[in-house]
């Protein structure tokens, strides 16, 4: 299952070799939500891997986007502990402006910063299924 959060670029982190075969690349959104008048500021940490760690690099700090991305979960157990360890996997990133002019405070769609979009006017479905 896929989701989607929007807010504001707020950090991007150095990208890690875990091992010989495995890279992951950190970033952070944050993203405002005003309930009962009171506004709550979240800070959400997401993570890249392998051929994804690139993708951040088209976007600025402080650049509003909307990130795609899966929750992983995994058990890891050392000297008898157990501990649970929960990722948000980015797999594509598209940048927001804001509308311009009219008082029209709504996020504009720009283009995805991956390699393909499906609402492409040329993009070709070369999936073998």
């Amino acid at each position: 299952m896929s989701y989607e959060l929007t807010g504001k670029l707020v950090a991007k982190h150095d990208t890690v070799q875990r091992t010989e075969t495995f890279k992951t690349r950190e970033f952070v959104v944050e993203k405002s939500d005003d309930i009962n008048g009171r506004s709550i500021v979240n800070y959400i940490k997401f993570q890249c891997v392998q051929d994804k760690t690139s993708m951040i690099d088209r976007v600025s700090v402080g650049d509003d986007i909307k990130v795609y991305f899966n929750i992983k979960g995994s058990k890891w157990e050392k000297d008898g502990k157990t501990n649970y360890i929960t990722n948000l996997d980015a797999w594509r990133i598209e940048q927001l402006l804001k509308s311009g002019g009219g008082g029209n405070q709504d996020n504009e769609y720009i283009e995805p910063l991956d390699t393909f979009s499906s609402t492409a006017p040329d993009a070709v479905d070369d999936l073998p299924f």
